[in-house]
């Protein structure tokens, strides 16, 4: 097959990618619904509702749908290792629910698109990876342009930034953790299978901090869903999205590529702060536009800078 006659592609793996965009984008439209415009104000207990739905849904979908070989943990050593990955996990997706409930998604998305930069950061400090100085020039405009939409963001909150800047950080902590701890061909494990041992571990961690830091949630909830029964169907829906946008992502990846996931994931975020406008009306300003709009470029020129410099090496 020619440059000049490519390959079509195969509308499964299309409607793979438009379930990985529908599923991501719906988790964190909802989220957003219900920590901020329902008023749910538990983001701890959310995160644990969408840890239960991961634990047994990855159950499901591995040993009895068979959607991927089952890895098993092959020692103490390895399930610490994955313990240690999921704690990093979770508090990356606490922070980030946190987060919602005092930014718009719009300003969410963009300081989340940081994350090359906090990867590459922790890379160099952690395992002393170093990048060429043109991959790391176009970090440049990723952190400006987050600086310039902080500056013009109408609706922002400095709190709810810290949690997002966390949040982004811990996701880059958690990709560098992993290549760290689970490097050896005898312990890596597919997306799928790191998730199956992860959430049921995330599950055990958010427990005791649901029953501390959110008193009564449970009494609150079910008081809540006799006013308003929607809110069950909520939380079921959204938690199994939260798991959906996994297994999605895991799909897309072994229908296309891991580059092609990373430049489908920038317009995955373009779409999902168009959306989010749309839906929730929040006001955006030109200088937000020009800063976000500019993350996008300098995350665009990284992809492609670091795929130059695998091909070239």
């Amino acid at each position: 097959m020619t440059a000049a006659d490519p390959s079509p592609i195969p509308w499964p793996t299309i409607g793979w990618v438009v379930s990985w965009y529908a599923s991501n984008i719906g988790v964190l439209l909802l989220n957003k619904y219900l920590l901020t415009n329902y008023g749910f104000k538990y983001p701890i207990f959310l995160t644990l509702c969408h840890m239960t739905a991961c634990s047994v849904l990855s159950y499901v979908a591995i040993a009895l749908m068979k959607v991927t070989p089952m890895q098993s943990v092959r020692s103490k050593v390895q399930l610490a290792k994955i313990a240690g990955l999921s704690v990093v996990f979770c508090f990356s997706v606490v922070c980030g629910n946190v987060s919602l409930r005092y930014l718009p998604v719009s300003f969410n998305q963009a300081v989340g698109a940081t994350t090359p930069f906090f990867t590459a950061v922790l890379a160099f400090l952690m395992i002393k990876k170093r990048e060429e100085w043109v991959t790391y020039s176009t970090l440049i405009p990723v952190v400006a342009g987050v600086i310039i939409a902080s500056g013009g963001e109408p609706s922002f909150q400095l709190f709810g930034f810290i949690m997002c800047v966390t949040a982004t950080a811990a996701r880059a902590f958690k990709s560098v953790l992993q290549q760290i701890l689970l490097s050896s061909d005898g312990e890596k494990l597919n997306s799928m299978n790191l998730l199956l041992y992860m959430a049921p571990i995330a599950v055990i961690c958010l427990l005791p901090a649901t029953i501390l830091m959110e008193k009564n949630v449970v009494g609150i909830t079910l008081d809540l869903a006799r006013k308003d029964i929607k809110l069950i169907w909520y939380l079921l829906f959204n938690s199994s999205l939260a798991y959906f946008v996994n297994l999605t992502n895991f799909l897309v990846t072994k229908h296309t590529s891991a580059l092609t996931l990373q430049v489908l994931g920038n317009a995955k975020g373009a779409v999902a702060v168009v959306v989010s406008i749309m839906i929730f009306k929040n006001p955006v300003s030109f200088m937000g536009m020009i800063g976000y709009g500019l993350t996008v470029v300098g995350v665009i020129l990284y992809s492609e800078a670091k795929k130059r410099y695998t091909v070239k090496n």
